[in-house]
C-alpha cells in the first residue's frame, strides 16, 4: 500500500527554506554556499580588509595553518597560496583533481570560485567546506591570505564602468515632452491662434 501511495501522491520538496535558521548559510544545488549576487570580486578586493579577513580565516584554521613554513594539516599550508600553482604544498596528499591542476595559478578568480563553492570549482577534490556565500567575507580573506605572502600579487583592476544610456534618454524625454506640450497647444488653438477665437 505505502509503494502505491508514493505513485499516487508526490511530495512537493520546496526550493527554499521556508524559514532562515540564523547562522546558516543556504546551500546551493551544487552543495556549495549560495552565493550573492553584487559587485564583482575585482571591484570589492579594491576596499577590502585583511584585518576582518584574519577573523574569517578562524573558519579555516582547523585544517590549514598560513605561517611560513607551517605545517600541513588536514589542508596544505596556505602560506603564498594566491598566484602560486594549484596542489602548491610538497608532502601533501592532494585529490586526483586537485593535483591534475598542478601548474595553473592561484588567481583571484580562481580562489574566488574555490572559496564560493569548492566542490563546483574543481569537482571531485576532497574539500568538506561548503564555501563562503558573502562575496564580502571572500574578498576580505582573499586580502588576508594574499597579504600572508613573500609576494603579495597586485590588485585586480575593477571592470571598467559601463556608461548608463539614462542621460540621453532623460534629454530626448524632456524633448519629447516639449514637442507633446506644444502639439497641445497647437490643437487648444487651431491655426497658431491662443486667442481663443
Amino acid at each position: 500500500m505505502i509503494i502505491v501511495t508514493g505513485e499516487v501522491y508526490k511530495p512537493h520538496v520546496p526550493e527554499e527554506r521556508a524559514y532562515a535558521i540564523q547562522g546558516v548559510e543556504a546551500a546551493s544545488a551544487e552543495g556549495g554556499a549560495a552565493a550573492e549576487q553584487g559587485p564583482s570580486i575585482a571591484e570589492l578586493l579594491q576596499t577590502a580588509s585583511a584585518e576582518k579577513g584574519a577573523t574569517v580565516f578562524k573558519k579555516c584554521a582547523t585544517c590549514h595553518t598560513i605561517e611560513p613554513g607551517g605545517p600541513n594539516k588536514t589542508g596544505p599550508n596556505l602560506y603564498g597560496i594566491l598566484g602560486s600553482s594549484h596542489a602548491h604544498a610538497a608532502g601533501f596528499g592532494y585529490s586526483d583533481a586537485l593535483a591534475a591542476k598542478k601548474g595553473e595559478p592561484w588567481t583571484w578568480e580562481a580562489m574566488d570560485a574555490w572559496l564560493s563553492n569548492p566542490r563546483a570549482a574543481i569537482p571531485g577534490n576532497k574539500m568538506s567546506f561548503a564555501g563562503l556565500g558573502k562575496a564580502e567575507e571572500r574578498a576580505n580573506l582573499l586580502a588576508f591570505l594574499n597579504q600572508n605572502s613573500a609576494k603579495p600579487l597586485p590588485l585586480p583592476e575593477p571592470p571598467a564602468k559601463q556608461e548608463t544610456a539614462e542621460a540621453p534618454a532623460e534629454g530626448a524625454a524632456a524633448d519629447a515632452a516639449g514637442e507633446n506640450a506644444e502639439d497641445g497647444a497647437a490643437a487648444a488653438a487651431p491655426n497658431g491662434d491662443s486667442s481663443g477665437q
